[in-house]
């Protein structure tokens, strides 16, 4: 496959105009250089540098103990190596959580080199979100399952097939969009909440766990190459090495089964 070198600049405007069209993108974590430039070379969308680097880089059980001077180690390691993708960066845990901490972490993301970055929570970051928009730093909010939240939520379990809670996940939603929110990434939530809130928000949405509906899909590179540091990896996640020669071959396909509404399959989803 020829290199996305020259390709032009994944921007919020070429993710909205692409839901518009009705047009899959796709999103990957990354956290070094040299993976950034296969994903982009396979022609992903998005690369999120996540937090999640505290399980698959530094073998820890969660996300929690990533600093914010990690996660900028490895958003600037990604964005030497990428080539034209929109470079979302995750707030680590309690990186946000006064308003000035969540200006100073998101100033500090942007400044090393992300288009966006990423905060999880409900309606109460409905604040931060709106005080970041207002200052030009684009905010995808994380709701559904939000890993930052284990300990509360007491495991990693799909959220929202209560009713009750169904309805309230939906308000939160579009007090998020409401708030200036660019993007929504839901996790881990039944079909049938994400076509609801597909249907009442405008935004880009991106799932991961959450069906195939959304207007974007995310997964864990090593989920995706087969190296998941789970002993059982969650019901979403397709090995796509299993069907391929290479890494570069894997990434092409995940690119190419969801832009053509391929994956996530029902054997995926959560109903």
């Amino acid at each position: 496959m020829s290199s996305h070198s020259d390709k032009k600049q994944v921007t919020l405007s070429t993710l909205k105009k692409m839901k518009e069209r009705g047009e899959k993108f796709t999103c990957l974590t990354s956290y070094e250089s040299t993976m950034t430039s296969k994903i982009c070379e396979a022609g992903v969308d998005v690369v999120l540098v996540g937090d999640s680097l505290g399980m698959v880089i530094q073998g820890h059980d969660s996300t929690l103990p990533v600093t914010m001077d990690q996660l900028v180690y490895h958003l600037e390691c990604v964005v030497n190596g990428n080539q034209g993708s929109h470079i979302m960066a995750d707030m680590p845990f309690m990186s946000y959580a006064t308003d000035d901490m969540g200006f100073e972490n998101a100033t500090r993301l942007m400044q090393a080199g992300a288009n966006s970055v990423k905060i999880e929570g409900g309606e109460w970051i409905s604040k931060m979100a709106s005080m970041l928009a207002d200052r030009g730093i684009p905010i995808c909010a994380h709701m559904g399952l939000t890993p930052q939240a284990i300990n509360r939520i007491g495991g990693n379990f799909v959220q929202g097939r209560d009713p009750n809670k169904q309805d309230l996940i939906i308000e939160e939603a579009m007090s998020l969009e409401k708030a200036g929110a660019a993007m929504l990434l839901l996790e881990c939530v039944p079909d049938s909440l994400t076509k609801q809130i597909m249907n009442e928000l405008s935004i880009p949405i991106i799932g991961i766990g959450a069906g195939s509906s959304t207007d974007g899909q995310v997964m864990v590179i090593h989920d995706l190459l087969g190296i998941s540091c789970l002993e059982k990896p969650p019901k979403f996640v397709k090995n796509f090495m299993n069907d391929s020669n290479s890494i570069q071959e894997a990434l092409n396909s995940y690119v190419s089964e969801v832009k053509a509404g391929i994956y996530p399959a029902e054997e995926h989803t959560f109903f």
